[in-house]
C-alpha cells in the first residue's frame, strides 16, 4: 500500500506530488537582497532530491524588513530575474516553488548567525527597526524599535502587496505570509509585544487586524487559484502571551478569508520563552488547529524520520510535513524516505543508476 507521505495533495489549482515540504530557512547569503548561485544550488538540489514543495526562505518586502543585511529580498523589480531562473529549475524537477514573504520588525538589523547574530548599530550597517510598540527584544540593545504610526503601517501593507506582484512575475506557485517566530506580524498578535491603545492593540480583534490587512493586500495581487499559506507561532511559550486558543480563533478567520493552509510553528517572540523541546514537539499544535479550525495544516519541528512523518499523517495530525534541519543534512530526503517506506518514486534520470 502506498504511503501517506508520498500521496499527492491538491491545494486549489496546484497538486503537490507528495507531502514533503522544504521549510523556509534563511541562508544569509544574499547581497542587497539578490539571490545568487548559492540559492540556485541550495533550492535546486532539494527539488532534484524529490520534494513536493519548496518554500523559499523569509524574503524581505523592503530593505528594513530583513533580519540581516544578507537576507533575500523582493522589494525591487531587479530581484526577479534570478528568482525566476531558480523557480524554472524547481518546476523542471516536478517540484513546486513557494515563497515566504516576511518583515522582521524589531528582530531586524542583526548580523548573520556565524557573525554572532548581534544587533547592528548604524555604524555597522544596521538600520532603525520598527514594531507595534517600542519594546526591544533584548534589554540594552543599541536602539529601541520605533512604534509604527498609521503611515508606517500602511507602507508595510503596500510593501507586501508590491512584493506579491513581483512573486507572481517570478513564477512562484505558493505564497506563505510569515506571521511566526517573533517577526513583525507575530509582534502585533501578541500582547507581550503589542501594547498599543489604538485599533491595532488591546483586544484579540485589534491585535489580529494588521495580519488580516496584510492577507487582504496580498490577495489583491495573488491569483485566486493559487494556494495561500500563513505561518504562525501557535504559542509564545511565555505567560500572558499568544496562545493555542487564539491560534485556533485566528485560523478560523483566516480560513473564512480564503487562506488554504496554516503552517504551524511556535515561539520566537520573547527571549525569556521556555520551550519543551523534543521530537515532534510542535505537532500537537498543528493537530489542534486542524481539528478545531477545520483547516489544512503543516507540521514542523524536530521531525527527522520517515516513519515519524508517516505516523503524523496517518493519525490525521497534519496534512503536510515541513523539514528544515533534516533537509540541510540530506538534500535527497524524499529519495531515502521512499526507500524506507517501500514506495517507488521517480528519481531524476541522471541519478537513476543509483536507485537500486
Amino acid at each position: 500500500m502506498a504511503s501517506q507521505l508520498f500521496s499527492p495533495l491538491t491545494l486549489k489549482s496546484i497538486t503537490l506530488k507528495n507531502r514533503i515540504v522544504i521549510s523556509p530557512m534563511c541562508q544569509y547569503s544574499a547581497v542587497d537582497g539578490f539571490a545568487n548561485d548559492w540559492h540556485l544550488v541550495h533550492l535546486g538540489s532539494r527539488a532534484s532530491g524529490g520534494v513536493g514543495l519548496i518554500i523559499q526562505e523569509a524574503t524581505a518586502v523592503s530593505p528594513e524588513a530583513r533580519i540581516s543585511p544578507s537576507d533575500l529580498g523582493i522589494w525591487k523589480d531587479e530581484h526577479i530575474e534570478k528568482l525566476k531562473q531558480i523557480n524554472a529549475f524547481i518546476v523542471s524537477q516536478n517540484s513546486v516553488p513557494g515563497i515566504q514573504l516576511a518583515h522582521a520588525g524589531r528582530k531586524a538589523s542583526v548580523s548573520a548567525p556565524w557573525l554572532g547574530n548581534k544587533k547592528l548599530d548604524f555604524a555597522q550597517g544596521g538600520w532603525q527597526t520598527v514594531a507595534p510598540s517600542a519594546v526591544p527584544y533584548h534589554e540594552g540593545e543599541p536602539f529601541l524599535p520605533e512604534a509604527l504610526d498609521q503611515n508606517g503601517i500602511q507602507k508595510i501593507i503596500s510593501d507586501f502587496k508590491a512584493a506579491t506582484k513581483r512573486a507572481v512575475e517570478a513564477g512562484y506557485k505558493v505564497l506563505e505570509i510569515h506571521g511566526a517566530h517573533g517577526y513583525l506580524l507575530h509582534q502585533f498578535l501578541s500582547p507581550l509585544t503589542n501594547i498599543r491603545t489604538d485599533e491595532y492593540g488591546g483586544s484579540f480583534e485589534n491585535r489580529i487586524r494588521f495580519t488580516l490587512e496584510i492577507v487582504e493586500a496580498v490577495q489583491t495581487e495573488w491569483p485566486s487559484d493559487l494556494p495561500l499559506i500563513v505561518r504562525i507561532s501557535a504559542t509564545d511559550w511565555a505567560e500572558g502571551g499568544w496562545n493555542p486558543e487564539e491560534s485556533v480563533q485566528l485560523s478560523k478567520i483566516l480560513k473564512e478569508k480564503g487562506v488554504d493552509l496554516i503552517d504551524v510553528s511556535s515561539g520566537g517572540l520573547v527571549s525569556h520563552q521556555k520551550i519543551a523541546i523534543g521530537p515532534g514537539y510542535q505537532v500537537p499544535f498543528a493537530e489542534k488547529i486542524k481539528k478545531e479550525a477545520n483547516i489544512l495544516t503543516g507540521a514542523v519541528g524536530l521531525i527527522t524520520e520517515a516513519k515519524q512523518a508517516e505516523e503524523i499523517l496517518n493519525k490525521g495530525q497534519a496534512d503536510l510535513i515541513l523539514f528544515a534541519r533534516e533537509s540541510l543534512r540530506n538534500p535527497n530526503l524524499p529519495l531515502d524516505f521512499a526507500k524506507e517506506l517501500n514506495d517507488d518514486i521517480q528519481w531524476p534520470k541522471q541519478y537513476e543508476r543509483a536507485k537500486i
